[in-house]
């Protein structure tokens, strides 16, 4: 239901008239100088059942394939695809990704990623582990202390 929803107002920006309002858009190509892109291509069908599929390309190098279907749980829309343009430094960013029950998922070589696990845990924090670890060794023998155990229902 939210798909058809958002179906419709996309719909509905896209029969609207080419106006514009107020001072023209400027939009800034790969090299970082003003210019207008054309759509040379653009593609989109909505089937019955909610399935979709879209393709977009402009004549500044940005792409855009995507398609999904109503697959996630209580009919959310669980969608793939990829997308490429290229950056005002002039580097070509390709992604492709996933939006499903686990979020959207990105996957390209320009994004930074995590050192794999296990690394190398820093002698600082092995240190405040043992700290922590003598103090409640020393907290339980003493009976007599006050306990420091808190706990919230």
């Amino acid at each position: 239901m939210k798909f058809v929803i958002l179906a419709a107002v996309a719909a509905v920006a896209l029969a609207a008239p080419d106006r514009t309002y107020g001072p023209p858009r400027r939009t800034y190509g790969a090299s970082g100088s003003e210019e207008s892109a054309e759509i040379l291509k653009h593609d989109f069908v909505l089937e019955d059942d909610g399935r979709y599929n879209l393709e977009v390309e402009t004549s500044n190098g940005i792409s855009v394939a995507q398609h999904g279907s109503p697959d996630g749980p209580e009919d959310a829309v669980v969608s793939s695809g990829s997308y490429s343009y290229t950056a005002p430094d002039g580097t070509p960013v390709h992604v492709r990704f996933v939006a499903d029950g686990n979020g959207y998922q990105p996957e390209s070589d320009l994004l930074p990623v995590a050192p794999e696990f296990p690394h190398p845990i820093p002698q600082f924090v092995l240190d405040q582990i043992a700290k922590a670890a003598e103090e409640d060794r020393r907290g339980s023998q003493s009976s007599s202390a006050p306990s420091r155990r808190y706990s919230y229902a």
